[in-house]
């Protein structure tokens, strides 16, 4: 499960060491760590990483199929998590480590910044592929957060991106070496530390207005 760690100003998220799935008891982990760092005071920011070979792969698909009579509220959990990353009032920086598929993926572009692994490891949006179409928020979400092209390609092919393609496409802000991850994540984060507060937690509310209220509508999450 998901585990807050704290190095000076700089809170450290490890989503754990497996997938990393949504499943519910993981959002909710999520959500408490998230609560955390969002009623601290003074300099803070947020690294989201991960252990293992995954950073995230995405919806719980299993838990989905076996619950399907829940499947709209599942969806308004996910969107509302992506919209409290868009919108923390303080600086998050994902370190991605591993495959970023998914939700993963989309969950990596609701952080203010990427450092992700240059030699191995994808960073992917395989909708297209496995006919799951994007919902209108995550559609949004995406494409708020990425170049046009780069959106486009990304979402109608399903590409799969290496680290250095990433960086080149703008899906990732630097890519680094495997042991260079956590720690550049971490010096961009704390970097940016005492930007912490109500003020950037307004800019990002009004620079994504039109996104978080697609993904915070819960009358018509699947469009």
């Amino acid at each position: 499960m998901p585990a807050l760690d704290r190095q000076d100003s700089v809170y450290i998220l490890d989503l754990g060491e497996g997938e990393n799935r949504f499943h519910p008891d993981w959002i909710a982990a999520v959500n408490d760590a998230l609560d955390e760092v969002e009623k601290a005071e003074g300099p803070r920011a947020l690294v989201t990483a991960a252990t293992g070979k995954f950073f995230s792969n995405g919806l719980d698909l299993e838990w989905l199929f076996a619950h399907s009579d829940e499947y709209q509220e599942y969806v308004v959990s996910v969107h509302e998590l992506f919209a409290r990353f868009l919108s923390l009032p303080v600086i998050t920086v994902a370190a991605l480590q591993g495959h970023t598929f998914a939700a993963g993926a989309m969950l990596s572009l609701a952080n203010d910044f990427r450092v992700m692994r240059a030699d191995r490891g994808f960073w992917c949006l395989p909708e297209v592929d496995i006919s799951i179409p994007f919902t209108p928020g995550m559609s949004a979400l995406i494409q708020a957060r990425l170049a046009p092209q780069t959106a486009h390609e990304a979402m109608v092919t399903g590409r799969r991106y290496g680290g250095q393609d990433a960086a080149a496409a703008g899906i990732v802000d630097r890519a680094v070496a495997e042991d260079a991850v956590r720690t550049a994540a971490v010096e961009t984060a704390q970097a940016q530390s005492g930007k912490a507060g109500d003020t950037l937690g307004t800019i990002k509310a009004r620079m994504y207005a039109p996104v978080l209220a697609v993904l915070r509508d819960t009358s018509n999450p699947l469009g």
